[in-house]
Order: C-alpha cells, then sequence, then structure tokens
C-alpha cells in the first residue's frame, strides 16, 4: 500500500464507555477501518480529559472505573479518509471527529521481499 505525501489525519475522540453492536467503540471503528481497506489505525487511551458535558474523566486509583478519554487516529488519502466520514458518522452516537492535512514522510512495510 502506498501513502500519498499529502493525506490527512481523521482524529475520533470518543470515551472507554462508548459502544457500537455490543461492542467497544474504539474497536469496531478500527475493524470497520480495516474492512475499508484504510492504511491502518491507532488507539489510545488518555489519563484525564473532558468532554461535551465537561465532566473530568481520570485514571486515578480511586476511579478507574470512570469513561476515560479514548482517540483512534486513522492516516489515509483524502479521498478514503472522506468516503469513510458517513460510515464513521453512522457508528457513533456522541464524540468528536477532526480531519487535518498531514505530511507523510516515511511509511514502510516489509513484505518480505528483502529476505534472502
Amino acid at each position: 500500500m502506498h501513502l500519498p505525501e499529502n493525506a490527512e489525519l481523521l482524529r475520533i475522540f470518543i470515551g472507554d464507555s462508548d459502544r457500537c453492536q455490543h461492542k467497544p467503540l474504539y474497536e469496531a471503528i478500527v475493524e470497520t477501518a480495516r474492512e475499508h481497506h484504510l492504511a491502518g489505525a491507532t488507539v489510545l487511551r488518555g489519563y484525564l480529559g473532558f468532554g461535551a458535558h465537561s465532566r473530568i474523566h481520570t485514571a486515578k486509583i480511586l476511579r478507574l472505573s470512570e469513561d476515560l478519554p479514548i482517540v483512534v487516529e486513522i492516516v489515509d488519502a483524502p479521498a478514503k479518509i472522506e468516503a469513510f466520514l458517513p460510515v464513521l458518522d453512522e457508528m457513533m452516537a456522541e464524540g468528536m471527529v477532526t480531519v487535518e492535512p498531514v505530511r507523510v514522510l516515511t511509511y514502510r512495510h516489509d513484505d518480505g521481499a528483502g529476505e534472502g
């Protein structure tokens, strides 16, 4: 897979307790991104944050059951990100989605061609 130098970063801000069809939303997003042949996805768990409801979500020892912030990041060609947005919209009940231009300097995949 080749990524263009001028790509887009899709960043999805959700909560750890958000669900899609009885599974964690972040997991559903990653699986769906893979099904749509996007270049890759990374899930990041936050330690502290707040969102639209202004409630603090934290990983402090006494509050481990709180809804921790989750960020899913996906980088791909602008057309592929744009095509994925309606799919993502159907999956999310709440959260925030941002898209920004990024410059891809390196995207490597070792397919075994260099072995031997």
